[in-house]
């Protein structure tokens, strides 16, 4: 594999918030106007962790998901750090707060389709400040599931027509990683 290549991007359509690029002949997309993308594993004190279900379009369903978000997207915190960005996304999707933060994992979210990266964090001995939901432009319903019920609850709800995001399951075999070693 040659990982020295010059690249030559070529702008096939942009939108407000994504750019379609082909680069030496692969056709794919990227995000614009952010630094980074963030995914927090938030696990309370009594074990639950802490999800979040939101319609999302292109699916045409609700998905059941970890709180994420772009790091840098905002005019006012464009230089924002990535824990900054967790920190901020985890209170503003679902009212909480945590006092403990770690960097789990960095990944690529689908190589063949998008430029993107996703830093994972774990956020642990949280304490409510909100309601949560989201912002303006967002509609948020968090769910608390205990950790020993979360397979079946996955289950059900998908069998139900959710779906899960497949960072739900990154998200949980990190958080096993860190809690048995």
């Amino acid at each position: 594999m040659n990982t020295h290549r010059q690249n030559s991007d070529t702008t096939i359509a942009q939108t407000k918030h994504v750019r379609f690029v082909d680069r030496d002949g692969w056709s794919f997309v990227e995000r614009i106007g952010n630094t980074g993308i963030v995914c927090i594993v938030a696990k309370t004190t009594d074990g639950r962790l802490v999800l979040v279900e939101q319609y999302r379009p292109p699916v045409q369903r609700p998905v059941i998901e970890l709180p994420a978000g772009l790091a840098g997207d905002l005019d006012d915190q464009a230089d924002e750090t990535l824990q900054q960005a967790a920190e901020r996304e985890l209170l503003e999707e679902t009212g909480y707060a945590a006092s403990t933060w770690r960097r789990l994992v960095t990944v690529a979210s689908s190589p063949g389709l998008t430029d993107e990266i996703v830093t994972f964090f774990l956020a642990e001995d949280l304490q409510r400040r909100s309601a949560g939901g989201g912002d303006a432009s967002e509609d948020i319903r968090v769910h608390e599931i205990p950790l020993a019920e979360i397979e079946d609850w996955l289950s059900a709800i998908s069998s139900a027509g959710s779906l899960i995001d497949a960072r739900v399951y990154t998200g949980l075999y990190f958080l096993g990683k860190v809690l048995h070693g």
